[in-house]
């Protein structure tokens, strides 16, 4: 991709990552992220129009209308938002995969938002998760009619299918462990990963669930939860996920070779 593609790119990530802001701190109180202009999380006074990022810079972190304390977590959200972006479409345009960018851009975009709100409220909102599956279905089916691979989109419903099934096998099975936010998320993840290859999905799932667990032993070696506290498990799905995305074909071959595939 040329600069001037990728810059256009990180400027649509900031955008996004603007608005997600609005749909991380409304979605989880029932509120729609277009009813209203949005405000200040702070004080509650009506948003300037500006660069969000720029003006939090400027202004040292605080609301330009009130004056009180912005977190720092609202220009991160932008930041990185348009970083992924900007990252996915490079992987994509490696991979020839550019078709199915908007697909990943969204994806990317929904598991930022996702991950805040399960850090914030411990749960996965289906107003954001049940959607993107017609979403996702629809862009993935426009990457396959773009590009004429048909098999791309049967393989991504199939690996979808079958990551879902595992995930409610597991929850089914041990439901304290695993909640139905993230065995419905599973299929959104199963389905953007085997797009790419049934490899990216074993090592996105299995990736996944290695973070969780390693985070978990670390909370509870360091005394900042017990056995039966309750972690959440969607950013550390969606991290792996992202992660196989950009990493996957390394930890194939290498895996293959131990098993003298290779």
């Amino acid at each position: 991709m040329t600069a001037l593609a990728l810059a256009l790119v990180g400027l649509l990530g900031l955008v996004i990552g603007s608005f997600l802001n609005v749909v991380i701190h409304r979605v989880p109180r029932g509120e729609s992220p277009l009813s209203r202009p949005s405000r200040c999380p702070a004080g509650g006074a009506p948003v300037r129009p500006g660069v969000p990022v720029v003006s939090w810079l400027v202004r040292r972190g605080r609301c330009a209308a009130g004056g009180e304390p912005i977190r720092a977590r609202h220009p991160l959200v932008e930041v990185g938002t348009a970083a992924l972006f900007v990252l996915l479409a490079l992987r994509l345009s490696a991979l020839g995969e550019l078709a199915a960018l908007p697909a990943y851009l969204y994806f990317a975009a929904l598991g930022v938002a996702l991950s805040v709100i399960d850090l914030d409220v411990r749960r996965l909102p289906d107003q954001l998760v049940l959607p993107s599956y017609p979403v996702l279905a629809l862009l993935l089916a426009g990457a396959a009619w773009w590009g004429g691979d048909w098999w791309a989109l049967l393989r991504a419903v199939s690996g979808g299918a079958a990551l879902f099934a595992f995930y409610f096998a597991v929850a089914f099975l041990h439901p304290a462990g695993l909640g139905f936010g993230d065995v419905k998320l599973a299929g959104l993840v199963g389905g953007v990963l085997t797009w790419l290859s049934w490899p990216t999905l074993a090592v996105g799932a299995f990736a996944g669930l290695l973070l969780g667990a390693i985070v978990g032993v670390a909370l509870i070696a360091t005394g900042r939860a017990g056995r039966k506290t309750a972690v959440p498990f969607g950013p550390f799905m969606i991290a792996g996920a992202l992660l196989a995305v950009f990493g996957a074909e390394p930890v194939a071959d290498w895996y293959a070779g131990l098993l003298g595939l290779g």
